[in-house]
């Protein structure tokens, strides 16, 4: 269910992704508890909707509850707490606080690479996540060199016509508009 509204907001249908989170997360806080896996992952979604929706500063509130709250039970390193702290990071970029954004992509991706793997697609998205910081902060040549070791990692693990891959082939062609190549 929660995959269900994970692909409502990818396909940009944030009201719909919106109503299915909402609904599931006020039915498993209530009957599981706020502490329940469940309610975490719906709650992750529906931050992700509402994040879509423009509401920043709620995604944030959502964001920090679930990151705290999956942080607690079940450890810094678990691929649901990356997955609320790169939610998080993506809230705070929104809201112009970069340099917090940056600091928490870089933990993530650090986290990721040490947990995951180089190559793995959460590490990656963490990178694309942390370029887009360090774009936001002005260092192009650093950015540049991250999206390409992203790009060229997407190739080979997603494959050329992976819309992440595309992403980030898009992204570095940015950076290097920005550079002047």
């Amino acid at each position: 269910a929660c995959d269900a509204a994970r692909y409502l907001v990818k396909r940009g249908d944030s009201r719909a992704s919106h109503e299915l989170a909402s609904y599931l997360y006020r039915e498993w806080r209530d009957r599981l508890g706020t502490d329940d896996r469940h309610t975490l992952s719906a709650a992750r979604s529906l931050a992700a909707a509402v994040r879509q929706m423009g509401r920043y500063t709620d995604a944030r509130r959502l964001d920090e509850d679930t990151l705290a709250r999956r942080r607690r039970v079940l450890g810094e390193d678990h691929p649901d707490t990356l997955r609320s702290a790169n939610g998080l990071a993506n809230d705070l970029r929104e809201l112009g606080e970069t340099d917090a954004a940056r600091e928490l992509d870089q933990d993530t991706l650090d986290r990721r690479r040490r947990t995951l793997g180089d190559d793995h697609p959460d590490t990656l998205q963490s990178a694309n996540g942390l370029a887009n910081d360090m774009r936001a902060l002005g260092e192009q040549e650093v950015t540049r060199e991250l999206d390409q070791d992203t790009v060229a990692r997407r190739r080979r693990v997603l494959g050329e016509d992976h819309p992440d891959t595309l992403w980030s082939a898009s992204n570095l062609a940015a950076d290097l508009r920005a550079l002047g190549e």
